[in-house]
């Protein structure tokens, strides 16, 4: 039995291993706005299947951070890879990884001119070169996924900014991402909208999408993060578990921004 259960432990470790392999990775990275020294030597690696929720200060750096990984910002030095792969500096390369990475902004960025269904499909039919009874089908099946699908022949002015973030996703998943930009996409919603949209994150967490959040929703932090990375003035200063981090912070100012945080 004991030989039995060594083997299955044996077994067991193997795909783990391959688990470990960064999904995305940063390393040394630098970014400069003018004078501004904004991204401070950030060095991060996040696996397949892992949630990263990125919290701090306005102005810490956060969203320029996530917005380097599919080189919507350039980054000044360092080095930054997508599953192994550089980052491409333009053209077919780069749309190719876009592809790969999708985004999700705190404004919506829907096309007014064009229907729910028809935003969704553009991108697939446009970049992945699918047929547009197959990208409509799959426009579809993810409009019903976040709870839109009723919505698909209207215009996104008809909408409510929690039906238009979740059409945002949807959007995004339709390009059949290897990672899921998720940049402060609660943040221009009125209150009472924001958990319809936290929601389908969550489930998207759960279905084992690999996410890095940029977000002020520390419950969701709390919830649902595998891991909690806190930046101030431009630098990462803790990474750990939700517990860690809200339990238990190592550095001076992630105490005071979590005193200011939580206790409103």
């Amino acid at each position: 039995m004991l030989e039995i259960q060594e083997q299955e432990t044996a077994n067991s470790a193997i795909p783990q291993a391959q688990d470990t392999h960064p999904l995305v990775e940063l390393t040394h990275v630098e970014k400069h706005f003018g004078h501004l020294h904004v991204l401070k030597d950030i060095n991060l690696t996040v696996n397949k299947g892992e949630v990263l929720v990125v919290v701090g200060p306005s102005g810490s750096g956060k969203s320029t951070m996530c917005r380097t990984i599919n080189r919507l910002e350039t980054i000044d030095s360092g080095d930054i890879r997508i599953d192994g792969n550089p980052l491409p500096q333009e053209g077919k390369e780069l749309a190719a990884l876009r592809a790969e990475v999708g985004m999700v902004f705190q404004s919506f960025n829907l096309f007014a001119n064009k229907t729910i269904l028809e935003n969704v499909t553009l991108a697939p039919i446009k970049v992945r070169h699918m047929p547009k009874d197959e990208a409509e089908n799959l426009a579809m099946d993810l409009l019903a996924r976040v709870g839109v699908d009723s919505q698909a022949e209207k215009m996104p002015a008809q909408l409510s900014g929690g039906q238009q973030q979740r059409v945002a996703i949807a959007r995004a998943l339709a390009m059949k991402p290897k990672v899921m930009l998720f940049d402060e996409p609660t943040s221009a919603l009125d209150p009472e909208m924001v958990n319809e949209v936290l929601d389908v994150m969550t489930e998207l967490a759960h279905e084992g999408m690999t996410m890095i959040c940029v977000t002020h929703e520390m419950g969701f932090a709390r919830n649902v993060a595998d891991r909690v990375v806190f930046m101030a003035d431009g630098k990462i200063l803790e990474s750990g578990t939700p517990d860690e981090f809200f339990e238990h912070p190592k550095t001076d100012r992630a105490k005071d921004f979590l005193s200011k945080i939580l206790t409103h």
